[in-house]
């Protein structure tokens, strides 16, 4: 479990990336885990039929929730469900490893059967954390119908910063699709989700973000976002709230 992070999210352009990206080079690493300028993030977002997950960030609501399932590079291993909380400016990430076809199992039931398989997969489950999102998963198709809503696919550029933990990424050609059986397809299509080229920079960090990595951004006129990428892929669907 990954908790209490502090998350600050912009909608920047192209030579605001690069001027960011500029300023932190000398200061910060990039992401250990990334071969080559970027990585790929793919994940499915669960909702309710009237769109709660969709509403709640649309209205600023805290605390609230988001459901997901995230792969790397269209890669079947790891597939992980994860559960987004996020109260203001905080949130905790609760994760459970899944296989690819328990995958193709809750994508592909009806809200009964998916009921039946994160039941049986919580009961097989050795890890703590990972039985509670499973279950918790469970709850909601059972009470609320939560079905697939949304892939939300992008690229991602990542930097570190061993003092508070600092992440900072830069999410570029974000776009949102419904082919829900094209999850780990390289050719899959959707839907751009922002307009011409802009962007999304996102700032992580534990107890307080550093004064050198603060000064560096200090003078960028960032403007900050409450909008999650998978309410930004919603809106360019059509979905009406």
């Amino acid at each position: 479990m990954r908790a209490n992070r502090k998350e600050l999210k912009f909608i920047v352009g192209k030579d605001i990336l690069l001027d960011v990206r500029n300023r932190i080079d000398p200061l910060m690493k990039k992401d250990p885990h990334q071969q080559g300028d970027f990585y790929r993030i793919r994940s499915l977002y669960f909702d309710s039929p009237d769109h709660r997950c969709f509403r709640e960030n649309k209205a600023g609501v805290s605390p609230r929730e988001k459901y997901r399932i995230r792969i790397y590079n269209c890669a079947p291993d790891p597939v992980m469900a994860e559960i987004k909380q996020r109260h203001r400016d905080t949130i905790t990430k609760k994760s459970a490893l899944i296989d690819r076809s328990f995958f193709e199992r809750l994508i592909k039931s009806s809200p009964a059967d998916s009921v039946s398989a994160l039941e049986e997969a919580a009961l097989n489950c050795g890890q703590e954390e990972a039985k509670t999102v499973l279950e918790k998963y469970m709850e909601h198709a059972a009470n609320e119908f939560y079905l697939p809503a949304c892939i939300v696919d992008y690229e991602r550029s990542a930097y570190v910063y061993d003092i508070c933990n600092v992440r900072i990424t830069f999410d570029t050609n974000i776009m949102g699709s419904c082919e829900f059986d094209r999850m780990f397809d390289h050719t899959l299509t959707g839907r751009a989700a922002l307009d011409g080229d802009m962007h999304v920079l996102e700032i992580k960090y534990d107890e307080f973000l550093p004064d050198e990595i603060a000064g560096v951004l200090g003078g960028l006129g960032l403007s900050r976002s409450s909008c999650s990428k998978y309410a930004l892929c919603m809106e360019r669907m059509g979905i009406d709230i």
